[in-house]
């Protein structure tokens, strides 16, 4: 495969750290010229500044839209177009219907679902004005699979797979291809996190449990995740349109 995204422009949500952090950096190898979208100032601007030459921190706020509008703007008024939209950013959350609180479910939908419609919202009319585009939404094995007590992160990435056959469908005949990847469990920072925050002194112990929840036995990794990405978004996918792409260490169809 021709993995290359020479002269093209990409906008990536969350990409301060984990899969969004991952994919900038992979597009960025490729030849993108990459914008890394976050909320956290920090880890987004050493992303950026990591990266080099071809990335640029935006400090974005996914659930507000006027700060998606300000972020696009500054992102088209740098190159004059925008090829690449990757909605990464996302928040988790654990609870059922009966345990999930008002403000917590609200908070997810903010964040998760208002989020990539936001940036659908801003970035659809500059990939129209471009000629066209490709949109890349990070679902989740959630999306489509029954998971115990992950009952509003499981709503919001339902929605998010949804969206991405919405759109698919709405701008098919204007060059706008849209797919979504459903990741099982992968690495990041915030599994880390959880585990120290949750399972004190049992860290060890609940990363082993977490990972061999996959049949392959293990977590994926950040880059795993990316190398799709980077097919989705090439030319070499220019025949994929409306489709979710599990990518989960055999957790849908393989069990042990």
């Amino acid at each position: 495969m021709s993995a290359t995204l020479e002269n093209k422009t990409a906008f990536i949500t969350g990409a301060g750290s984990g899969i969004g952090r991952a994919i900038a950096e992979k597009f960025a190898k490729n030849g993108a010229r990459v914008f890394v979208a976050d909320f956290d100032e920090k880890n987004g601007a050493e992303t950026a500044a990591a990266i080099g030459g071809n990335a640029r921190f935006l400090a974005c706020d996914v659930a507000d839209q006027g700060s998606v509008r300000a972020a696009v703007a500054a992102a088209v008024e740098d190159t004059g177009r925008l090829d690449i939209l990757v909605n990464n950013a996302g928040i988790a959350h654990i609870g059922t219907a009966i345990s999930t609180e008002e403000d917590d479910f609200d908070r997810v939908m903010r964040v998760n679902v208002k989020g990539v419609y936001n940036c659908l919202h801003e970035v659809l009319p500059r990939m129209l004005e471009a000629g066209g585009g490709v949109v890349l939404n990070l679902a989740s094995v959630a999306s489509i699979a029954g998971l115990p007590d992950r009952f509003a992160y499981s709503t919001s990435k339902g929605a998010v797979f949804t969206m991405t056959l919405s759109v698919a469908a709405d701008y098919i005949d204007q060059n706008i291809r849209c797919n979504c990847i459903c990741p099982a469990r992968v690495h990041t920072p915030f599994v880390d996190g959880y585990l120290a925050k949750n399972y004190p002194g049992r860290e060890a112990e609940m990363f082993d449990k977490l990972s061999k929840a996959q049949p392959i036995g293990r977590m994926a990794k950040p880059s795993e995740i990316a190398a799709l990405a980077l097919y989705l978004c090439g030319e070499d996918s220019s025949f994929i349109t409306g489709q979710a792409f599990e990518i989960d260490g055999g957790y849908m169809n393989i069990r042990r």
